[in-house]
């Protein structure tokens, strides 16, 4: 992609899954990579698998916490640069129909999956906007555009963090601050199976939904780090306030 090499570049939750593969295409791209993750050990091991490929940086960072947001984003400028590129990419959720779900566990989702990118827009926003120069990409989720059974708050979540980066966009196109959003579809991640196991039952379960797909496969984690890598390079310069699905058809917008 053109433009990437050398840029700094934020991801966060880029321990596992759709992260790590996103982490890996940046630093193949030249980018140096700022991996934010809780999980101090996945961060490690997806930075020494990078080794050969380009530059990752572990940091350990609760995106739920601002205080801890803005202290990791000015050690990753104090030590990398100036931030390029921010990805805000963590995400969990768990599946449970709303009416047997609990405000406890809504307040965790609502942290993670909406506070968490408004943290990292907070923090990384004001440094690009003061140098009129920067990329942001959401990853969101379908769920966010079209709803998902069991996932409602989960789903509020996405479609609020697609409409809050419509908005920042609108904000900050006079800064050339461009803001976008990839909204996978179901995939086959290490965090799939943890809501749907790994037995027979499991892979039936991959099977059934894998046929209402039009490509007939789930997605997997390196689908998504090709537009991600493209949104942030100049190739993209004319983009911004836009919804992407990367869902092998299931959703089709026009």
């Amino acid at each position: 992609m053109k433009g990437l090499n050398g840029k700094v570049a934020i991801v966060t939750g880029g321990g596992s899954g759709i992260g790590e593969a996103i982490v890996l295409r940046l630093a193949e791209e030249g980018c140096k990579v700022a991996l934010f993750d809780i999980n101090g050990a996945a961060a490690e091991q997806v930075a020494a698998k990078a080794s050969s490929a380009g530059s990752v940086t572990p940091f350990i960072a609760d995106i739920t916490n601002m205080d801890a947001v803005e202290a990791a984003v000015a050690q990753v400028e104090e030590t990398l640069g100036p931030v390029w590129m921010l990805v805000n990419n963590a995400g969990w959720d768990q599946v449970l129909p709303f009416l047997k779900t609990t405000p406890e566990l809504w307040q965790k989702i609502i942290n993670l999956n909406l506070y968490g990118p408004i943290h990292m827009h907070a923090a990384v926003c004001k440094r690009m906007a003061a140098r009129n120069a920067g990329r942001v990409i959401n990853v969101a989720s379908d769920a966010g555009r079209v709803g998902t059974s069991h996932e409602a708050v989960y789903s509020a979540c996405k479609g609020g963090t697609i409409a809050f980066g419509k908005s920042i966009a609108r904000e900050l196109a006079r800064n050339n601050v461009l803001v976008n959003s990839v909204c996978p579809g179901p995939t086959d991640t290490p965090a799939m199976a943890a809501v749907a196991g790994t037995g027979e039952e499991a892979q039936k379960w991959k099977e059934s939904m894998a046929r209402g797909i039009p490509l007939r496969r789930m997605g997997q984690a390196d689908d998504y780090a090709g537009i991600i890598a493209f949104l942030g390079s100049d190739d993209a310069d004319y983009i911004t306030g836009q919804t992407i699905s990367v869902s092998g058809g299931l959703t089709m917008h026009g």
